[in-house]
C-alpha cells in the first residue's frame, strides 16, 4: 500500500463540564463526545525522501511543524524509526478554530494511516497513548463514536451508540482560541453545570429528547459574552424545530438536534437567509 485515503470526522459535545484547574495549568473535565458526519478529506501517500510534506485547500493553514498533521506524522517517524517520508493533500471541510476538533481529528487520521502505510500493526489504544502527546482530544478522535471523556479529556469511555439523529451545525465568522476560553472560565462564578450522568442515562434508554433536555457546557459563559452572535444562532435553531441546540466545545459553532430531516433542513435554510452562520451544515451523528 503506498496511499490511502481517509476521512477525518468531526465531533459535538453532547455536555462539557469542567471540574477545576489542575497543577499542570490543564482542566479537568467531563463531557460526552459525539462524532458527526461533516469531514475532512486527507490522502496519505509514502514518498522516497525523508520528508514530511502537507498541501491544503485552506491557504491560511499552515503546512509546517505547527500543523497538528505534521506533528503526528513527525511522532511515527520518530517513535518507529521510519525513515521514508509521507505526503499529506489535505481538503478542509470542518469548520476552523470552531471547537469541533478539526484539527485532532486530522491528527488521528494521520495516525491511522501511517499504521497502515507502514504495516506498523499498532492496536486502537496504542494509537490513542500517542495520541494524548500531540493533543487532548487526538485520543478520542481515534477511537470515535459516543464517549464519555475524562480527565484533560484523554481518559475515555466507550458509551452505547447515540441514537440517530439529524444535526445542523453552524458557525457565526468568528474564531475562538480554546485556551483563551480556559484562561478567562470563572468556575466559581459558573451557577449551572450539565447532568452528565443523565446525559448518559438518556443515551443508555435511547431517549434523544432526555438528552437534548439535559444538554449543557459550562464554556458558554465565557464564549456567549464574548460573542452574543452564538446564542442568537442558539435561539433560532430552537425556534425553527430543534430538540435542543448548544455551543460545541469552546466554541464559535453551535448545533442542533433536530426530529427529522424536514426540520433540519428548514432550520438550515432559515439560518442561512438570515446571514449570523458564515458556515451552517445538514449532518447525522455517526457511530
Amino acid at each position: 500500500m503506498d496511499s490511502i485515503r481517509l476521512k477525518a470526522r468531526a465531533k459535538i459535545n453532547l455536555g462539557l463540564d469542567v471540574l477545576g484547574k489542575r497543577a499542570d495549568g490543564y482542566h479537568e473535565v467531563r463531557m460526552i463526545m459525539q462524532t458527526i458526519g461533516i469531514y475532512d478529506r486527507l490522502i496519505i501517500r509514502k514518498i522516497p525522501e525523508n520528508d514530511i510534506r502537507i498541501t491544503s485547500s485552506l491557504f491560511f493553514l499552515p503546512v509546517n511543524e505547527n500543523n497538528l498533521i505534521y506533528k503526528a506524522a513527525k511522532l511515527i517517524k520518530d517513535e518507529y524509526g521510519i525513515k521514508e517520508g509521507i505526503e499529506v493533500d489535505l481538503n478542509k471541510f470542518i469548520p476552523v478554530a470552531a471547537g469541533m476538533a478539526g484539527g485532532s481529528t486530522d491528527a488521528a487520521s494521520t495516525l491511522f494511516g501511517m499504521n497502515k502505510l507502514f504495516n506498523l500493526k499498532l492496536s486502537q489504544s496504542r494509537l490513542m497513548e500517542l495520541g494524548v502527546r500531540i493533543g487532548a482530544d487526538v485520543p478520542y478522535c481515534v477511537m470515535r463514536g459516543t464517549a464519555l471523556a475524562e480527565g484533560i479529556g484523554e481518559k475515555l469511555t466507550r458509551l452505547s451508540p447515540m441514537p440517530h439523529s439529524w444535526i445542523v451545525v453552524a458557525k457565526p465568522p468568528v474564531n475562538v482560541s480554546t485556551r483563551l476560553v480556559y484562561e478567562k472560565l470563572d468556575l466559581g462564578g459558573v451557577k449551572e453545570h450539565p447532568d452528565i450522568d443523565g446525559i448518559i442515562e438518556a443515551i443508555t434508554k435511547q431517549d434523544v429528547y432526555g438528552v437534548a433536555a439535559k444538554m449543557g457546557n459550562v464554556l458558554e459563559s465565557v464564549t456567549i459574552p464574548l460573542y452574543p452572535v452564538i446564542d442568537s444562532i442558539k435561539s433560532q435553531m430552537l425556534q425553527n424545530g430543534a430538540i435542543g441546540a448548544m455551543m460545541s466545545g469552546s466554541g464559535p459553532t453551535v448545533f442542533g438536534i433536530f426530529p427529522d430531516e424536514q426540520t433540519a433542513l428548514g432550520c438550515q435554510a432559515v439560518l442561512k437567509q438570515q446571514g449570523e452562520a458564515k458556515q451552517v451544515y445538514i449532518t447525522e451523528t455517526f457511530n
